[in-house]
């Protein structure tokens, strides 16, 4: 397969499961307003900082209101990571693929752009949360169709890698955010807005009735470990990671266990040691700390990625080009756009 196609194929899905994962960031913290005790303001500089984009919207919005943070991440065209934005680069991903991927495929990235598109046009805060439910649905008929509709190649294998790391990303930094910074100080740990906040967690991942059916009880330490080690739980850290383990192989036709390029030795380490963690070990780093940690080794499997499967050899009879000018615009796009999440 060509680098450039698989290329497209895994940041059309990449762009779309951050699209799905923005709207589920807003449309809880909505939901949490309804729940807070008198007195309490609700806090929307979290949702930036889940980002990484705290400083850019400091200087373009100021102060985090609801409506400015709602803005910055839905609507903002300017801003690569709004929801408007990724809907949009996810269809030019797939506008330039269309011989490689289904008509279905095509019809449903086009129906939510033009979705998204029209509610930018008119946002209105009433419809609001009606807006984040059809993004959320949009995302999982996109993944649906593609898993019916697709030949499982590689190709979807490409599609699953993207779709699948971007969602280990968000759950980590979902889950810091809310165990670093949400709580306004250490007093409310354990307090009814604490468990709020937790189940608030839990619903922005689509976690919690699969929670409560493996615990009874809400607490940090096993909402984060259901979140982090769950080898079941289709959104947890360790079985989306699993996931993009076992698509590199099918890829490169190594077996799992041993490998033949950075991107499957990276992946198989990170996955090894997550096999063998168990949240005292965890505990014992730090959640902060563990998860920041995760975060960036994330991030490097998508570089080491991109190095083996999407970076163009030049071909030059120049020695010592460097392996940026031989990037095309769409890979390069791509990679800050990677970088900026971190």
């Amino acid at each position: 397969m060509l680098s450039r196609v698989a290329d497209s194929i895994y940041w059309l899905n990449r762009y779309i499961e951050r699209a799905d994962n923005v709207a589920r960031f807003i449309d809880v913290n909505l939901n949490l307003m309804l729940d807070l005790p008198d007195g309490m303001t609700q806090q929307w500089e979290p949702l930036v900082l889940t980002t990484g984009d705290l400083d850019l919207f400091k200087k373009r919005y100021g102060k985090a209101t609801a409506d400015n943070v709602i803005q910055f991440l839905t609507f903002d065209a300017e801003y690569p990571n709004s929801i408007l934005s990724c809907v949009n680069l996810a269809r030019e991903n797939a506008r330039s693929i269309r011989e490689i991927i289904s008509s279905e495929m095509w019809e449903q990235v086009n129906g939510f752009y033009l979705m998204v598109k029209d509610a930018s046009q008119r946002p209105v805060r009433t419809t609001l949360p009606n807006f984040f439910t059809q993004t959320k649905l949009a995302s999982h008929r996109f993944a649906g169709v593609m898993d019916a509709t697709m030949t499982h190649n590689e190709g979807w294998h490409f599609g699953q890698m993207g779709r699948l790391q971007e969602r280990a990303d968000k759950t980590a930094r979902i889950l810091d955010v809310k165990y670093f910074y949400l709580l306004p100080s250490v007093e409310w740990v354990g307090t009814p807005l604490d468990q709020i906040q937790w189940i608030s967690l839990l619903r922005s991942v689509s976690a919690y009735e699969m929670y409560r059916k493996s615990q009874r009880r809400i607490t940090p330490n096993s909402v984060a470990e259901f979140l982090i080690l769950d080898r079941e739980f289709p959104r947890s850290i360790h079985f989306c990671l699993k996931e993009v383990e076992r698509s590199i192989h099918e890829v490169t036709g190594t077996p799992i266990g041993t490998w033949c390029n950075s991107a499957e030795r990276s992946i198989g380490k990170l996955c090894a040691e997550l096999s063998y963690l168990t949240m005292d070990d965890v505990i014992e780093v730090g959640l902060h700390e563990f998860l920041d940690q995760m975060q960036k080794r994330i991030n490097e499997v998508g570089v080491k990625m991109w190095e083996t499967f999407f970076a163009i050899e030049p071909i030059s009879d120049k020695p010592g080009m460097t392996m940026s000018q031989s990037l095309g615009s769409q890979s390069l796009g791509n990679m800050s756009q990677s970088m900026s999440m971190g």
